[in-house]
């Protein structure tokens, strides 16, 4: 089937474009068209619904005869919920809505409020008890911000916008005569000098407050402005409450102005700095002579002339207002000495020229003072130097050297300990002396051997005076014959509560455990104690016979048995404090 159009249909349709074009769309209009109820009694809080279209975000509702807006409730395009105060004395009253876009839009309508009926007297029951308002003992209300925003979004400069917050009632009880004050250093309240009356809320209940404003000032380089609210409301017994909320507007880029940006110009200095610094002797100990080596790097742009270190503080003459030096030499003598003095050289060295990123190698020997007492202690640093103005810089800073006092001691043996015998006990009466200058406070000392078992290895010495000692009996069993390594090992806290060791190697020798007979029962007399000579000969047995015949003794020589070697006893384990 083939559709066919006719040139009359070309032009109706033709005809209705040309008009949708020229005719302009619907403009915008607030028209207020129903209110329900129309007529409110008097003497209580009373809700009408107004129905309408172009209900925007800022509309506000006014009743003739009162200057502050009505509380809105409920809020749609096309539909209003507001509340009638209580105290709106009996009449007929004009109810009109107002918008504060551009352009301004009013609507009206009539609303009659009924006279208040007269107060009975109909006495109340006491049999029934009231029902309490809340559940808990501590009820009351409690008037909370639940969101809020702007008619414009953003606001700007020059604008007038309407500011609508959302609250609620989120206490347990009825909230009276309720007002909201808003203030704000950037904005002006408009209309109604910032009040803006609530009237009474009941428990539960949400509501908007609005308050138009208008920027009172360029918004430049501002991001967002800063509204207060204060809300004062009362409780059924006239209890007064007062919230207070910030608020925080957005304002529109639009408004940003960017700060002028100072052009840089280029600075050309050198500078001096200590980037790293050691000692060869560590610890530092009083009395100990070392040599602290320090690392100087230029972290400037330009070259750093006739470099001066002076360690301890000092100066170099300085130069005038026009940048010509002045007389006066290196002053270097009034620098801090009391507990590290320059030794082999003065404290004052030339280092000569630095360029820019150089580094040098500098060195100075020092000797600490032996009245010096253990703690971290700064040592100033001056560096002296012209720059390319031939001004004198005097760059001063200050290193940290840490000083410790570490206990000296000895450890020995109180009596003399000859050769051990290997497989048997032998006693070790160790003896630690202080040789310092102060207390010594050791702690646990244990014991050990290379090839040997050390019974009774541990103790705790404690406290020991300056020429003191202590002592420990200990006893070890070598397990083979040669050299005996005892290792000796000693802890305690140093003066920065750093744990340390002092570890002391003992060498003993230990000799092998000697071999006794076996006893053989083949030989006389078991073979217990051997003959001194062998068999008796035919030239013995003749001297015997002379001997009888003078009347001496010629009796057969009788062995003499052979002792065993006596044994002393070992001294008992123990150990103990001993002098000081």
């Amino acid at each position: 089937m083939k559709l066919e159009i006719k040139p009359f249909s070309l032009v109706a349709i033709f005809f209705v474009l040309i008009s949708s074009l020229a005719l302009p769309g619907p403009a915008y209009a607030l028209d207020i068209t129903g209110i329900s109820p129309a007529a409110v009694p008097g003497g209580v809080v009373s809700t009408v619904t107004i129905t309408g279209s172009g209900f925007e975000s800022d509309v506000v509702v006014t009743l003739s005869g009162y200057s502050n807006p009505l509380v809105i409730t409920s809020w749609s395009t096309t539909q209003l919920t507001v509340l009638v105060p209580a105290d709106v004395p009996a009449g007929v009253y004009t109810i009109t809505a107002s918008s504060l876009l551009s352009p301004p839009a009013d609507s009206f309508s009539s609303l009659t409020v009924l006279a208040a009926p007269p107060p009975t007297n109909t006495p109340i029951p006491t049999a029934t008890p009231q029902p309490t308002a809340t559940p808990g003992p501590f009820g009351r209300p409690q008037l909370a911000v639940k969101s809020y925003r702007t008619s414009v979004g953003e606001i700007r400069y020059g604008q007038d916008f309407n500011l609508i917050v959302r609250m609620e009632n989120a206490g347990q009880y009825r909230a009276y005569n309720a007002q909201a004050v808003f203030t704000s250093a950037d904005l002006v309240p408009l209309k109604t000098g910032g009040v803006a009356v609530i009237g009474d809320v009941d428990s539960g209940v949400s509501f908007d407050v609005g308050q138009a404003m208008r920027p009172g000032a360029p918004l430049f380089g501002k991001t967002n402005v800063i509204v207060e609210m204060t809300v004062t409301y009362y409780d059924e017994k006239a209890t007064q409450y007062t919230e207070k909320f910030v608020l925080t507007v957005p304002v529109v880029a639009a408004n940003y102005v960017p700060a002028n940006t100072p052009t840089p110009t280029g600075v050309t200095r050198s500078q001096l700095v200590i980037t790293a610094y050691q000692t060869d002797v560590q610890p530092l100990q009083p009395g100990v002579q070392f040599t602290l080596g320090l690392t100087i790097q230029n972290m400037g742009n330009a070259n750093a002339k006739g470099v001066t270190m002076i360690v301890g503080g000092g100066s170099a003459g300085a130069g005038g207002s026009s940048g010509t030096p002045q007389p006066g030499g290196v002053s270097g003598g009034s620098g801090e000495f009391t507990n590290f003095a320059p030794v082999g050289s003065s404290n004052i060295q030339s280092l000569g020229d630095i360029p820019p990123g150089g580094t040098f190698r500098a060195e100075q020997k020092l000797i600490v003072n032996v009245s010096t007492n253990p703690g971290a202690y700064p040592l100033k640093i001056t560096l002296s130097y012209t720059d390319a103005r031939n001004n004198v810089i005097n760059d001063e800073q200050v290193i940290t050297l840490l000083v410790y006092q570490l206990p000296v001691v000895e450890v020995s043996f109180y009596q003399p300990v000859f050769s051990l015998t290997a497989g048997m006990p032998n006693p070790l009466p160790l003896q630690i002396s202080n040789l310092g200058k102060k207390s010594a406070v050791l702690g646990s000392m244990k014991i050990s051997a290379s090839n040997g078992m050390v019974e009774n290895s541990t103790t705790l010495v404690g406290n020991i005076e300056p020429g003191g000692f202590f002592t420990f009996d200990s006893t070890v069993t070598p397990d083979m014959p040669g050299a005996l390594e005892l290792t000796v090992t000693i802890e305690y806290t140093d003066d920065f509560n750093q744990p340390r060791t002092i570890v002391k190697t003992l060498t003993l020798d230990v000799l092998e455990m000697p071999m006794e007979p076996t006893p053989d029962p083949n030989m006389p007399g078991g073979g217990e104690y051997p003959l001194p000579g062998g068999e008796e000969t035919f030239w013995q047995k003749a001297w015997r016979f002379l001997l009888g015949l003078f009347g001496l003794d010629s009796g057969t020589p009788q062995q003499q048995p052979i002792q065993p070697p006596s044994e002393e006893p070992l001294p008992a384990p123990g150990g103990g404090f001993k002098g000081g």
